[in-house]
């Protein structure tokens, strides 16, 4: 067990595949009982099935970038389960393409889904973590954070919007006893990462077999993480153990992006 998450509930957005999904796994191995979100139930239940004491888990649907649909889902936690300690915030990337090529309406969407929906999960959640003198609220953003990444303008901006709101939340947050931080995942074997490479090979009439093999050329380690790597610093980031620890964006990216 890497730390031990035992009596603490967790919600875990984005739960059905990818980082979200593995995490959700990580989070139940330590202990926690995990609420898993996200769009389609089915691919939840399926998440919820390979976990451990898969009974003691829920699952709940909703589009984070509607707050009537969180308020719902929210509503179910309370009734079922009770109040939440350990909030992961997680969301789809938005759509590749270049600043100069964006629609003023991706810019609207990636800002309800990637910070007002964290806005109206924080207002809603921390009242019962301050009551408790303890909570945990983790963002996986992305390396974009340190270093912009080509052809995704949107994502790229967005993602900084979110460093910057958590770091000004950790701050208002420190005197409850509630930590808030960023994990930065790099180049990660998921479903999203198999897009950009096939999206980018498209771009480039190239393949996405040489478009990994480039991005792996970044990577000092020489491989991709695997999303149980990068679930590995929620956990560590969720535990009791990192209760001194708040307003930082930890890399998990095998070295690509150099300390600042």
């Amino acid at each position: 067990m890497l730390f031990d998450l035992t009596g603490l509930n967790a919600l875990v957005c984005g739960a059905s595949q990818g980082i979200g999904r593995a995490t959700a796994e990580t989070f139940a191995k330590q202990g926690a009982r995990v609420v898993l979100l996200a769009r389609n139930a089915e691919a939840l239940e399926k998440a919820r099935a390979a976990l451990p004491s898969p009974e003691k888990h829920m699952c709940v649907t909703a589009d984070v970038s509607r707050s009537d649909e969180l308020d719902a889902a929210l509503e179910k936690i309370s009734s079922q389960l009770g109040s939440i300690d350990i909030l992961v915030n997680n969301a789809g990337g938005p759509t590749a393409g270049t600043l100069l090529d964006a629609e003023a309406n991706s810019f609207e969407l990636a800002l309800r889904t990637h910070i007002l929906a964290q806005l109206h999960l924080c207002k809603k959640l921390t009242p019962s973590m301050k009551h408790k003198n303890f909570g945990r609220i983790i963002n996986i953003i992305s390396t974009s954070v340190r270093m912009p990444i080509p052809n995704l303008g949107v994502s790229n901006t967005i993602r900084a919007a979110v460093a910057g709101f958590a770091k000004t939340m950790s701050n208002e947050l420190a005197p409850c006893g509630i930590t808030v931080n960023n994990v930065l995942p790099g180049y990660t074997e998921t479903e999203r990462l198999a897009a950009l490479a096939h999206a980018a090979a498209a771009r480039n009439s190239s393949t996405a077999d040489s478009v990994r093999e480039n991005w792996l050329k970044q990577v000092p380690m020489n491989r991709f993480a695997q999303p149980e790597e990068v679930a590995a610093a929620l956990a560590f980031l969720a535990s009791r153990e990192a209760a001194y620890i708040t307003g930082v964006s930890l890399q998990v990216d095998g070295g690509r992006i150099g300390a600042i």
